[in-house]
């Protein structure tokens, strides 16, 4: 379970960084996204990985951490308010700009 865990971090990770080099704006939102989804699943596996273990301190003596679920819920709360944003700030300079290149300006070949 670790290893796809690991696996699945290391291609969201690397599929966001490669959108983020990339020069148009569209691509650059999604590989923010990617990141921000690799954020989350690390710090959701910092809470521990197991199945039917109780989220809350009792009787048991493994439990799950709740603060990294937590913190996964804010986050995918917070990162859907900034990508709805950017997204908006991306149509705005797209219609301003006439171009969705990250420069505003249009590479020379």
């Amino acid at each position: 379970m670790e290893a796809v865990f690991a696996i699945t971090l290391g291609f969201l990770t690397a599929s966001g960084v490669y959108l983020l080099l990339r020069a148009r704006v569209f691509p650059v939102v999604m590989g923010l996204t990617l990141i921000s989804y690799a954020v989350n699943l690390f710090l959701f596996g910092m809470g521990r990985l197991g199945t039917g273990i109780p989220a809350v301190l009792g009787s048991a003596s493994d439990y799950a951490d709740p603060l990294p679920q937590a913190l996964v819920l804010t986050a995918i709360v917070i990162g859907f308010a900034m990508t709805a944003f950017v997204l908006v700030l991306a149509l705005r300079g797209m219609g301003e700009l006439r171009t969705d290149h990250v420069d505003g300006e249009e590479p020379r070949p």
